[in-house]
């Protein structure tokens, strides 16, 4: 779980953004997202090989 801690001059805004922005990076919400419902894995494969399919058709920069 990330931890902030709110120094003196510093206002609580502030202190919030930097805390959504650990956990933004941590994963935290989007790990909650995934979790929030099961998911049968008929489902969960169904999902990774349109990922793949979709990966797999984006045109490569060159």
């Amino acid at each position: 779980m990330p931890e902030v801690i709110i120094h003196d001059d510093e206002s609580f805004e502030r202190a919030l953004q930097r805390f959504k922005k650990k956990c933004e990076k941590a994963g935290i919400l989007s790990d909650l997202r995934k979790h929030s419902h099961y998911e049968k894995p008929s489902e969960r494969t169904k999902r990774k090989m349109s990922a793949a399919r979709r990966k797999h058709r984006r045109p490569r920069p060159v």
